[in-house]
């Protein structure tokens, strides 16, 4: 044991830490949180102050156990966890269950795993900030009493097993107010007029595309316009260039990098913190939680040196930018390299990925603006009012754009031209080869992604954005959203066509509303979230809980005492809890469609033990019937004849072989039921419609697919030796074994199976008791 022991959250933490300390130092891992709230009487006495019950978790006795031993031995115990307020009550929490003496324990904080990092954080401890601790300490008792408070009433009043958050039900809400904006859009059809034209005295192949910026309600107007232009003579009315600076984007904070990695590099937010938690362990960037866009002195330098050795000094610009996010936290560095020469690192690819991307953002923050050149030219007819519009951009200096380019959601429209224009001159002449009016439709509001949502949440100042990833899966895993892809529907639009003197019109389809990795909310999250805005409207309003996110903050500055912040928040809230128990009803999403049209029975859709369906019958009927809601069908937009439809399945498509083939939706979708076995129909065939021919075709592939997964079938044993998705295995009932290196698959005859069974039975038997 050396003389000193240095405590961090992780063991990968611990690892990279320990290659920069000398033999004098021993560094463990407290495995994050050590204890928390008790679950006893909610783990708070609220009649005394809010004071919380701390217990340590069974999983850390064993850590604990051992920490205290080895502080015990030590002349200095170093408190190093994260320099957030979540790390700092971690070292609070270790201070105090390892009864520590403050003589002899230092808390060290550094926003980045180097030597240079670590060895001044040794050199210039300081005490645990108490106030950080109390506002990480009152977040936790008003989350937890709102948890424990709010879920019985949900049990109670909308369905068992439920729960609610303080930031987990604004973030529903937001999604359930958005797809009740999407359901009541109606879009509105316009006609759009562009034309396509050849410049005089330019080759024929030399096209310019231009448009009416005006859009027309109606079709005569269009069909108007375009009787005007036929035979026109068209000409540049006039050309204007303009010169303008594009800015590159602040550093990364944890929402902006958690937005563009889903953006870019399609990860989810969890994704994202797990892969940025990594690569802050092993030392390769900055503290992955952070509100801050500020950069340190010495990272500016060294970008600097980065970007004039690569690219030269002309793309060198040196920036500080100020935080500007609501109610922003700690006063860190933004997320950034650690050494910014490391321009790649070794790490997992899903981790490198990840890095390039904060290596790129860091260094494009340091580099030039980027110089547009824009060109707008009009083309005019003294026969057509309107005039046509033409513009495009040219980067004449590319600047940071050489390295980096930010994404934008892709629901944002963005139209920006791409087209080069070629030389032109004011009067030219321009000759019209076609001119269409095109029926556009104006857009729904889109529905959030992961990312967008993040942004919203931080537009309002809501959470932080170490809980944003955490709200939005506490949410899938309730039941409450999905994140899913839909296909889109198809629609007819019409176009009218300018062509060669001749107008010409047409009925032509697109496929609109494909949605991918949305968020939907899904029936219990709608009920959950109804029955919220009803009963707690202080809970879920955006501005009351922003403002308990500024209260937070003024405990960490010490301006407001934690258990005073409790106090005015839980006196009002638990009164409501109360009405609400005493007063208002069990809520029910049942909606009456209709009357079947074969029975006349009243048709309903409604929230059953297994999730929402669809009733034909009164409850008391005896032959009343149920099926389940398809994916995607909600309980309050879903119509009698969608609802009836759902009752023709299951539905025998026909025999093949003797054997009836039966299509039905389950719970993984649309399938075929043939001999025993269920076969998948895939998103593009509709159980209501294929046919027979279609079924056979995939039985038989099915078939095929079986056949060439089976090796060997030791049938009496129960065991046999099959193909998988990554290779050869055997199977014995519901257990897999897999076959050694060397060994082929078709070699293995019934005694050699049984061996490897036995093996690796014995092994695993050994793993458990250790």
């Amino acid at each position: 044991m050396g003389e000193n022991l240095v405590i961090v959250e992780s063991p990968a933490k611990a690892k990279t830490i320990e290659k920069f300390l000398g033999s004098s130092f021993t560094v463990k891992s407290s495995f994050g949180h050590i204890r928390d709230l008790s679950k006893k009487n909610l783990g708070i006495d609220i009649e005394n102050g809010f004071e919380p019950d701390y217990l340590i978790s069974d999983d850390k006795k064993k850590v604990v156990s051992e920490l205290k031993s080895l502080a015990k031995k030590a002349e200095t115990v170093w408190l190093a966890s994260d320099e957030d307020r979540e790390g700092e009550a971690i070292a609070w929490h270790l201070f105090k269950t390892l009864e520590l003496k403050p003589e002899k324990t230092k808390r060290i904080v550094f926003h980045e795993i180097t030597k240079e990092a670590i060895l001044h954080a040794i050199e210039n401890p300081r005490a645990i900030d108490m106030n950080l601790v109390m506002a990480q300490q009152a977040r936790r008792v008003l989350d937890r009493l709102v948890g424990f408070e709010l879920s019985p009433v949900l049990w109670k009043k909308v369905r068992p097993k439920l729960s609610a958050g303080r930031v987990q039900s604004v973030a529903l809400r937001l999604i359930v107010e958005r797809e009740r904006d999407i359901q009541q859009f109606a879009a509105k059809s316009q006609f759009k007029i562009e034309g396509v034209f050849n410049p005089e005295g330019q080759a024929k192949t030399v096209k310019v595309t231009a448009e009416i910026s005006e859009r027309f309600d109606n079709e005569d107007t269009a069909l108007e316009i375009l009787k005007s232009c036929n035979g026109a003579q068209f000409n540049i009315g006039n050309i204007e260039e303009k010169e303008s600076k594009r800015t590159p984007p602040a550093p990364f904070t944890t929402s902006t990098l958690q937005q563009e990695a889903s953006r870019k590099l399609g990860f989810s937010l969890s994704q994202t913190m797990r892969s940025a938690q990594n690569l802050y362990e092993s030392g390769y960037i900055t503290y992955m939680r952070t509100d801050s866009v500020n950069l340190s002195k010495m990272a500016i330098a060294a970008a600097k040196q980065v970007i004039t050795d690569m690219y030269g000094k002309e793309y060198s610009k040196t920036r500080q930018y100020a935080t500007k996010s609501k109610g922003a936290q700690e006063a860190h560095e933004a997320i950034r390299p650690s050494y910014m020469s490391n321009i790649e690192v070794d790490a997992s690819p899903q981790d490198k990925r990840l890095y390039n991307l904060i290596w790129k953002r860091t260094l494009a923050s340091q580099m030039s603006d980027a110089t547009i050149q824009r060109t707008q030219i009009t083309i005019v007819s003294p026969s057509v009012a309107q005039k046509f519009e033409a513009t495009a951009d040219r980067v004449t200096f590319d600047g940071f754009l050489k390295v980096y380019m930010e994404s934008k959601d892709d629901d944002s429209n963005d139209d920006s031209p791409e087209m080069l224009l070629p030389a032109l001159k004011e009067g030219q002449k321009m000759n019209s080869l076609v001119i269409k009016a095109t029926e556009k439709f104006t857009q729904k509001p889109p529905r959030y992604t992961e990312a967008s949502l993040v942004k919203k949440l931080e537009e309002l100042g809501i959470g932080r954005p170490s809980t944003y990833a955490p709200t939005i899966s506490t949410l899938s895993q309730r039941g409450y959203i999905v994140k899913d892809n839909r296909p889109g529907q198809e629609r007819s639009y019409k176009e009218i066509v300018l062509e060669k003197n001749e107008i010409t019109s047409a009925i032509k389809t697109e496929m609109w509303g494909v949605e991918k990795s949305k968020l939907f909310p899904e029936d219990i999250g709608i009920m959950v979230n109804d029955f919220l805005v009803d009963n707690f409207q202080t809970i879920i309003d955006y501005n009351f809980t922003a403002g308990i996110e500024e209260d937070f903050d003024l405990v960490a500055e010490g301006k407001l005492v934690w258990n005073t912040l409790i106090s005015n928040f839980y006196k009002p809230f638990h009164l409501r809890v109360d009405e609400t128990l005493s007063a208002s009803r069990p809520t029910n999403a049942e909606r009456v469609l209709g009357a079947d049209t074969k029975t006349g029975k009243k048709v309903l859709v409604r929230i059953g033990r297994f999730g929402p369906l669809a009733q034909i019958g009164e409850n008391d009927d005896p032959e009343k019937r149920f099926m389940s809601l398809a994916k995607g069908q909600l309980i309050e937009t879903i119509t009698l004849e969608e609802a009836l439809r759902l009752f023709d399945l299951p539905r025998v498509v026909g025999t093949h072989n003797g054997e009836e083939i039966v299509c039905a939706i389950g719970r993984f979708g649309p399938y075929i039921r043939y001999k025993g076995s269920f076969i998948s129909l895939g998103k593009e065939n509709d159980p209501h419609t294929i046919s027979l021919e279609k079924c056979i075709t995939l039985i038989d592939e099915y078939t095929s697919k079986e056949a060439k997964k089976s090796i060997k079938s030791f049938a009496d044993d129960g065991i046999e030796i099959l193909n998988g998705r990554f290779g050869a295995y055997i199977k014995k009932g519901k257990n897999n074994y897999k076959i050694p290196k060397g060994v082929e698959p078709e070699s293995i005859d019934l005694e050699k199976a049984k061996e490897i069974i036995a093996k690796a039975d014995t092994g695993s038997k050994t793993r458990k008791k250790k």
